[in-house]
């Protein structure tokens, strides 16, 4: 297989089982896609694998059993490396931007310093090196008056600004892969325009690969370049978010038209009549 020069990550028939009662229940199941310095957004309803494909990626998964023909990144075969190793990807050249910073930020800890650290984690450098690294990184994610900001306890920011504060921890060591599993879902839609405007320069400023996981269509259709969609641990479908309107399968064609659209019908929205073999993706969808 012969991918383009700028891929990053190569992953190729990724798969995830939990363990139970009854032996391994599979949650992802083979799972294709290639990244480059794009947008690539992965869409589905809770419960359909969104989420741990990425913690997969990162390999935060310690419970379950994950296999892949490939998951490469950079050349290197993520799931052959060690914990040690790994450590050395995982915060540094591949990171991820969590859902809800009132959960992600040490309630105990001024969030200026947990910036810092991740820049002391994976860098030599003095704390007062790190500090002023953290300080330019809370200025490119338009927090004003960083030096103020950097002092203050999670519980004193509000839910945009500790969602900027994760951005820039998450974006302070220069990584090549950014994986944001729901960055903007607990933000309203001013805040939320905001902080994507933040991440979209910022990606194509550094040339990031960014993951975007999100249950919102019409965020991914506006903000990434291309999209999955992903229903029962599969990828059904995968397409260019320009092309969201001529999705050819009926999953994807059911979760566009249960939107509701200013200036649409009042009639009742639709509602998806799930079929079994939807489980069955389109050829070539991954």
């Amino acid at each position: 297989m012969v991918l383009p020069h700028d891929t990053i990550l190569d992953v190729g028939k990724l798969s995830v089982s939990y363990r139970s009662d009854t032996g391994y229940v599979d949650a992802v199941r083979n799972i294709s896609f290639s990244l480059g310095r794009e947008k690539l957004g992965i869409v589905g309803e809770s419960g359909s694998g969104k989420s741990t494909v990425g913690r997969a990626l990162l390999r935060l998964l310690p419970t379950a059993r994950i296999t892949a023909d490939r998951l490469d990144f950079q050349g290197q075969p993520l799931l052959e490396l060690s914990e040690k190793q790994m450590l050395d990807i995982r915060g540094r050249r591949m990171s991820m931007i969590l859902q809800d910073p009132k959960f992600s930020l040490n309630p105990i800890r001024r969030v200026g310093d947990q910036v810092a650290e991740a820049y002391l984690i994976h860098f030599k450098c003095s704390k007062a090196e790190a500090r002023a690294k953290a300080m330019s990184m809370l200025e490119a994610v338009q927090i004003r008056d960083p030096q103020r900001v950097y002092d203050l306890y999670p519980h004193e920011v509000s839910g945009g600004m500790g969602q900027r504060i994760m951005i820039a921890m998450m974006l302070l060591t220069d990584p090549d892969v950014v994986i944001a599993d729901e960055p903007t879902s607990a933000l309203d839609v001013t805040v939320r325009l905001q902080v994507l405007g933040i991440l979209d320069d910022l990606v194509s400023q550094r040339g990031i690969g960014l993951i975007m996981i999100s249950h919102d269509l019409n965020l991914v259709r506006n903000f990434c370049d291309r999209v999955l969609i992903m229903y029962a641990g599969q990828v059904v479908e995968s397409l260019k978010a320009s092309e969201m309107e001529s999705a050819r399968h009926p999953y994807t064609q059911g979760l566009l038209a249960a939107q509701p659209r200013i200036g649409g019908s009042r009639a009742p929205l639709s509602v998806l009549d799930r079929k079994p073999e939807w489980e069955i993706p389109l050829e070539g969808a991954a």
